[in-house]
């Protein structure tokens, strides 16, 4: 075995929680975050920088390629919560991945396992859960990846999603969205069994210990009794500050709170999520309230769509005056996005990949890269 095979072989095992935000996550995140053979820092959702990623034309044109990681890093550095004590060398970065299968994900992965790195861990896990979507690039990539399907009632879901910025405000929208989620996930488990533990998050409320030993033993590290006192942990302190939106996870979970969404929802909602979820929700175990019976039509997810847009405004609006710290934060994340894509866009007929048959080679860097005044 060479030292570079050696090197590859100790880096930490990839580990993606999926499919759906708004699920438990960051409970379960920051819980077994107490294990330092377990790291998983605040995520970067690439799911909202994937519509960016056929703007930067061909990847094997290292002009491109390398435009997307200085992005991607860019995107790292923008997150709402920083990862503690890493900095990213873009230049660096692109150099130890320009020999590998070339992919916006194999970036984002870099820069987790660097960080799961640092940190000495045995296992990473990106809490990215709409990266479910792109499983089978992920499989590829890492072929060694495990997955942690993390399943909650659609019903409390979608009033949870209905609520966050980060979703729509539709019970119609985010019941879909829940099912193509979940049909990912099931395509997933089909094809990978035994790569794929599943748990619920009700479950999860009504003992802690035996889900979370439950997951410890799915990836092979210990069960520590301090994930059961998440009001230690520093980042769910800071986190629950930030942002109205994780406000309870500086907390023990409460088992009441799984029907919660009985005075969040009206009978037509959840009637409605019944109808789409329905299956799914057998095959959990989620007793059905309604017959499950609702007509939807293209013009029910055309008016849902006008409410929500609607919605959103005003979200938007609210968050700046209830909390302006998670609404800046939020904002630079959006407008960072933004103002890569209007780049990409007025730049799209010189970038890399264009102006000739072959894709573009940069000079590999024998020495440190300097910048000199």
């Amino acid at each position: 075995m060479d030292s570079n095979t050696a090197n590859v072989n100790k880096r930490p095992r990839p580990l993606l929680m999926m499919p759906l935000r708004r699920c438990g996550s960051h409970a379960l995140r920051l819980r077994m975050n107490f294990n330092p053979e377990f790291h998983s820092p605040y995520p970067l959702h690439i799911v909202d920088f994937m519509p960016l990623v056929p703007l930067y034309g061909d990847l094997e044109d290292d002009r491109a390629y390398f435009r997307l990681v200085v992005d991607v890093v860019g995107l790292q550095a923008v997150s709402m919560v920083k990862w503690p004590d890493m900095v990213y060398d873009p230049v660096e970065i692109f150099e130890q991945l320009r020999h590998e299968p070339r992919s916006v994900h194999r970036i984002v992965w870099e820069l987790l396992l660097r960080a799961g790195e640092r940190t000495g861990a045995k296992i990473v896990m990106d809490k990215s859960l709409d990266s479910v979507h792109y499983a089978d690039e992920l499989m590829r990539l890492f072929p060694d990846m495990l997955f942690l399907n993390v399943v909650r009632d659609p019903r409390g879901q979608v009033a949870s999603m209905n609520r966050a910025i980060i979703h729509d405000f539709d019970s119609t929208l985010n019941a879909r969205t829940w099912v193509q989620a979940h049909d990912a996930a099931a395509s997933l488990l089909a094809r990978y069994p035994d790569r794929v533990l599943t748990i619920r998050y009700e479950d999860f409320l009504g003992d802690q210990e035996a889900t979370l030993k439950s997951v410890c033993g799915f990836i092979g590290i210990e069960f520590l009794p301090e994930m059961l006192d998440v009001a230690h942990s520093p980042e769910a302190r800071k986190i629950s500050r930030l942002s109205a939106l994780w406000a309870s996870n500086c907390f023990a979970p409460i088992p009441a709170n799984a029907d919660k969404f009985k005075q969040q929802l009206s009978l037509d909602d959840i009637r409605v999520i019944e109808t789409l979820a329905r299956d799914y929700m057998r095959t959990y175990g989620y007793e059905l309230m309604t017959a499950a019976d609702a007509v939807i039509t293209d013009a029910s997810f055309e008016a849902a769509r006008a409410r929500s847009d609607t919605a959103r405004q005003a979200a938007w609006r609210e968050l700046e005056q209830a909390n302006f710290r998670d609404y800046v934060l939020r904002k630079a994340r959006a407008d960072y996005l933004a103002q890569v894509r209007a780049r990409l866009e007025q730049g799209a007929a010189g970038h890399g990949g264009a102006g000739g048959d072959r894709p573009y080679k940069l000079d590999v860097l024998d020495v440190a890269f300097e910048v000199t005044d």
